[in-house]
């Protein structure tokens, strides 16, 4: 008897709180918050409160927040948490993580402010294809979820932007598109099978999948290495 297919590889059965797992999309919410690590990191006298808070804040924002309203907008993920509850989820987390920010900026720097609204801005308009679906795209993903946690962690240490953060965020923007492009065509593969029935999609998405999680863990692996080397 086979198995119904997953809407994605790291989805656990349906049910409880496995939806809540699978809705923070696990290794994709430990790549994107690498992102922030490594911005905090490639600043000299790493600030261990600052990396805590941008972490947080991102963690509630992105890995929270935004994943709710992606799912409350078209069930990707295929789970069974009440409606009321991904609103809850997704409000609440965007207010905490918002809040997170705006305190860091009055004790740091007020500029931060320009950053977190910016990116309730992008977490809402994205995941809610808002203005038309204009910030639906592989650029405004690369930029909202690889290239503006870089930059946000790194000014947020920094309490400036240099050349030196803005190359990292041009490599994180490339790895972030890769995994939008790679993504996607997974995801589309899964929803095929699941609709008709009649492919073999564990082939077709194994070597795109394999990718996606090599990615993921090696960013996590150099963003910890990165983080390390601070405490030398």
């Amino acid at each position: 008897m086979t198995s119904a297919p997953r809407p994605a590889f790291y989805a656990l059965a349906p049910g409880g709180w496995r939806d809540y797992v699978t809705l923070l999309h696990p290794p994709y919410t430990l790549w994107h918050l690498s992102y922030v690590a490594i911005g905090a990191a490639l600043v000299p006298g790493l600030d261990w409160p600052r990396l805590a808070c941008a972490l947080a804040a991102f963690f509630l924002g992105l890995g929270v927040g935004a994943h709710a309203l992606d799912e409350l907008r078209g069930r990707p993920l295929e789970t069974r948490i009440p409606e009321r509850m991904l609103i809850a989820l997704a409000a609440g987390s965007l207010a905490a993580g918002a809040a997170i920010g705006v305190a860091a900026a009055l004790a740091w720097n007020m500029w931060l402010l320009a950053f977190v609204a910016a990116a309730v801005v992008l977490a809402v308009a994205y995941n809610l294809e808002l203005f038309g679906g204009r910030l639906h795209s592989d650029n405004w993903f690369a930029f909202a979820w690889g290239a503006f946690p870089l930059l946000t962690a790194y000014f947020g240490a920094a309490e400036t932007l240099t050349l030196t953060a803005a190359i990292a965020a041009a490599g994180a923007f490339a790895l972030s598109r890769v995994q939008r492009r790679l993504s996607t065509k997974v995801r589309t593969i899964r929803r095929r099978q699941a609709r008709h029935g009649q492919i073999d999609a564990d082939a077709l998405v194994a070597g795109p999948e394999r990718t996606l999680k090599a990615i993921a863990y090696g960013l996590v692996v150099l963003a910890t290495v990165l983080v390390s080397l601070r405490l030398a």
